[in-house]
């Protein structure tokens, strides 16, 4: 029992944060025209999380976190990445058009992208839930990972349905433009928070 308290509480201190995934999530759902358009990049998110996790219980923290070199590869190219994703949603400016909604592909293809060159999240799960998992072996061990994955998979689908009801309420898009202003300035604050830490 311990460890599904554990593994719940820590899953969701490290995905509440207004991260680039949680942004990306939230977006689909308030611009696809119909709720099940945006699944594909909810499930995309969801089954990231969970591969990194698995992986991050099961030993890859162990290789990240002896390699330096390794490490501050992934913020560099981080780093990069998240200026131009909030350069990107600074720019982009709501809409209610159906046109303008991502496809299939690209939901995919975006999803998969904020999900592993995101640094901030993939250092969060190999630092945190990969050295918290050493705490248990057996069936705690695996008790601890499946609450962590299921805390993914409903904050995910919770964030989506956020999306999709923001969008019924904020007819103008005026709040999804604040949103996105928001998240911009989040996301450039978590390039410098990672800049900082190399230097």
């Amino acid at each position: 029992m311990e460890a599904i308290v554990h593994g719940v509480i820590l899953a969701f201190g490290l995905i509440l944060p207004l991260g680039v995934q949680n942004v990306f999530v939230f977006s689909q759902g308030a611009t696809q025209p119909k709720l099940l358009q945006a699944i594909p990049a909810t499930i995309t998110a969801a089954l990231c999380d969970t591969l990194l996790i698995l992986l991050a219980v099961f030993g890859l923290s162990i290789i990240v976190l002896q390699f330096e070199w390794l490490r501050i590869s992934l913020i560099i190219v981080g780093i990069l990445f998240l200026l131009y994703m909030g350069y990107a949603i600074w720019r982009s400016e709501p809409t209610t058009e159906t046109k303008k909604a991502l496809p299939i592909q690209q939901q995919i293809i975006f999803a998969l992208s904020v999900s592993f060159l995101n640094p901030h999240a993939i250092l969060d799960t190999i630092g945190v839930i990969g050295t918290s998992a050493l705490k248990y072996v057996g069936i705690e061990q695996i008790l601890f990972t499946i609450a962590c994955i299921a805390v993914s998979w409903i904050w995910f689908f919770g964030l989506t349905l956020a999306g999709a009801v923001m969008k019924k309420l904020d007819g103008k898009g005026g709040l999804m433009k604040l949103f996105n202003k928001c998240s911009a300035l989040f996301i450039w604050g978590t390039a410098i928070y990672l800049f900082i830490s190399l230097v």
